[in-house]
């Protein structure tokens, strides 16, 4: 049986492909295909995870200029995961904030670096 973690691994591989083999056909992501991407597979998750006062636009800039290591203007897989995981971060540091401030999540953020859900 299929992890999920394993399937979202999986997901992000396949969701990668179909934005970056298209024109040129190469395998990498433009800044078009990769704003595209997040639009279209995203869209609400990056609304949630933006930060304050910046459209979604301005966020995906943000992304693809933070991720775009090399700065050839373009983003391999490895540039593309890296931007998964700052989405994941704003997602995760955002569930923090609120009423509440873990939304009933009982995390342990001590030495250990450790999660307890």
């Amino acid at each position: 049986m299929r992890t999920d973690l394993e399937l979202a691994l999986e997901c992000a591989v396949n969701v990668y492909h179909r934005y970056a083999l298209q024109r040129p056909l190469d395998d990498f992501l433009s800044r078009s295909e990769f704003s595209k991407l997040l639009k279209e597979e995203a869209e609400p998750f990056l609304r949630n995870t933006a930060p304050p006062n910046t459209s979604t636009d301005t966020y995906i800039n943000q992304l693809f200029t933070k991720a775009d290591a090399n700065r050839d203007g373009r983003l391999k897989f490895t540039e593309f995961l890296s931007t998964l995981s700052l989405v994941a971060i704003d997602a995760h540091n955002r569930s923090h904030q609120g009423s509440g401030g873990d939304h009933g999540h009982d995390h342990d953020h001590g030495h250990g670096h450790g999660h307890r859900h």
